[in-house]
């Protein structure tokens, strides 16, 4: 009998006692948000977070860059999971508590299910509904494994539920989403990982390498415009978080690889003078004034394991491909 998938609402605590405390953690949860993204909107360089790209349009128009042609992670990670599966799935061993961080549609993780062999899987993903949606048709496929789906941001804080098994956690965080993370953001998250683990816990994660400025320039601005689509996508999200007024028509796309800071930098840029109003705040943008939207840092393999064992996991295996453009690596927890 397939196992009940479970949701909790996105940005919120556990599930309230009372209709007036439900109203009340909703409440504090919305103004966290309009503050968050306020707070960004008025900096002296105008920021957002990457998170808020990811609505159910954001989601669906993330999984078609990911088809794209100038999209080498994707494909590239998925060549290292098909060429070393088996070996992959030695190093993790069976049996584990699979915790899929940013699941979007679970594909990736679904795919490796019949390798992995998982007791349990735990999707987190800031869209709740494509999350549910997604869940859904997954437990039908796969009902004898125990599923548990969460919908939260996880970026700055993670706390797992007791529905999550706390043996042999292995979180799986492919695709190089750590390099939304500044380097020391991203220690502070692996280091949450490795509070949520045992000691026999483990980390499955995908990087994306340094390489030329050409293919990461193209990976990030396609000829498509496909991912000028999932950014300027992000407007019409905040104006449904925080009652904007952006007009998606005077904002254009930028994607970039910023070689000083070995990062790939998304804004949105402004047509023409323009001045943006939200619930309690407004600012004025001057033509070519942009707004940062997401980084992308990129890693060698060295600064990737330090980083790593700075946050307590020693890599104990490493897998490329022939271009060494990418690398999936098994990581354990380091005992105390």
């Amino acid at each position: 009998m397939p196992h009940a998938t479970q949701l909790s609402s996105p940005l919120s605590a556990p599930l309230p006692d009372s209709p007036r405390s439900d109203a009340s953690r909703a409440a504090r949860a919305c103004a966290a948000v309009l503050a968050e993204i306020g707070a960004g909107l008025l900096a002296p360089q105008a920021a957002t977070s990457p998170k808020y790209l990811y609505d159910a349009l954001g989601s669906k128009l993330f999984e078609a860059i990911c088809e794209l042609p100038e999209y080498y992670p994707t494909r590239t990670e998925a060549a290292i999971f098909a060429q070393y599966g088996a070996d992959i799935a030695r190093a993790a061993g069976p049996g584990a508590t699979l915790i899929d961080l940013g699941a979007g549609n679970c594909a990736k993780a679904a795919s490796l299910f019949p390798l992995l062999h998982p007791a349990q899987y735990v999707a987190i993903d800031i869209s709740h509904d494509f999350l549910r949606e997604s869940l859904g048709r997954l437990q039908q496929r796969f009902p004898h494994i125990d599923m548990c789906g969460l919908g939260l941001d996880f970026s700055s804080a993670l706390e797992l539920p007791g529905s999550v098994r706390a043996q042999q956690r292995l979180f799986f965080y492919p695709g190089s989403s750590i390099g939304n993370f500044a380097p020391r953001q991203a220690l502070a998250f692996l280091r949450r990982l490795r509070a949520n683990s045992a000691d026999d816990g483990a980390l499955l994660i995908g990087v994306d390498l340094v390489k030329d400025d050409a293919t990461l320039d193209a990976a990030y601005d396609d000829a498509l415009g496909v991912t000028a689509a999932f950014n300027l996508n992000l407007l019409r999200h905040l104006n449904h978080l925080i009652g904007a007024d952006f007009d998606v028509r005077q904002w254009q796309h930028r994607g970039f690889f910023n070689a000083e800071q070995r990062r790939v930098e998304m804004h949105l840029e402004a047509r023409c003078a323009l001045t943006v109003q939200w619930q309690g705040g407004a600012r004025r943008f001057a033509r070519g004034e942009g707004i940062h939207t997401e980084d992308s840092y990129k890693y060698t393999r060295e600064g990737f394991v330090d980083l790593l064992e700075q946050a307590g996991y020693g890599a104990t295996r490493i897998w490329t491909d022939p271009a060494q453009w990418f690398a999936v690596i098994h990581a354990r927890v380091i005992r105390d």
